[in-house]
């Protein structure tokens, strides 16, 4: 069965995942100016908002195992604070095994959510306050909006090939 939210789901974070699983390392880490996102940065923090929410979401803490993944909701993307992974550590296998485990967690919900889950009250990555709906909502969104940004930066001259 699908909902709204997971036909938008699939096909922003299905786009998503195909721009960035074929990236090598070097493409992962390319920084196209100081201070901001790399590609590889971003997937690990699409694959955080969506552990992070989804902990929230079912009252539970994030795993031990996917803490610093959950980080990235935040550190060093919403914040001055130094993002989680260093660019040694952003390699092809960490983005797919990140990206892969919050999609098995995202497709336990969002399927079918229950009335309790649209219901409830969690922390944005931004700060607001806002329900189940609105982190369904920004889970079919949020890995579009990276993705534009991905192509953005693939267009840079300097860009790896």
């Amino acid at each position: 069965m699908s909902s709204d939210f997971s036909v938008s789901w699939e096909l922003s974070r299905g786009r998503f995942d195909q721009e960035v699983l074929a990236m090598s390392q070097e493409q992962l880490n390319f920084r196209l100016y100081p201070g901001a996102l790399t590609i590889g940065e971003m997937a690990i923090h699409v694959a955080g908002v969506e552990i992070w929410f989804l902990s929230q979401l079912h009252g539970t803490p994030v795993p031990e195992n996917l803490e610093r993944i959950a980080k990235t909701a935040t550190e060093g993307v919403v914040n001055d604070n130094p993002f989680p992974f260093s660019a040694e550590e952003i390699t092809p296998a960490l983005v797919a095994e990140a990206l892969a485990t919050a999609a098995g967690q995202v497709k336990e919900v969002i399927y079918e959510p229950s009335e309790a889950l649209l219901q409830k009250e969690i922390k944005s990555a931004l700060g607001p306050i806002i329900t189940g709906q609105g982190a369904l909502a920004r889970f079919a969104f949020h890995p579009g909006y990276h993705h534009g940004q991905a192509y953005q930066i693939k267009c840079a001259p300097s860009f790896p090939a």
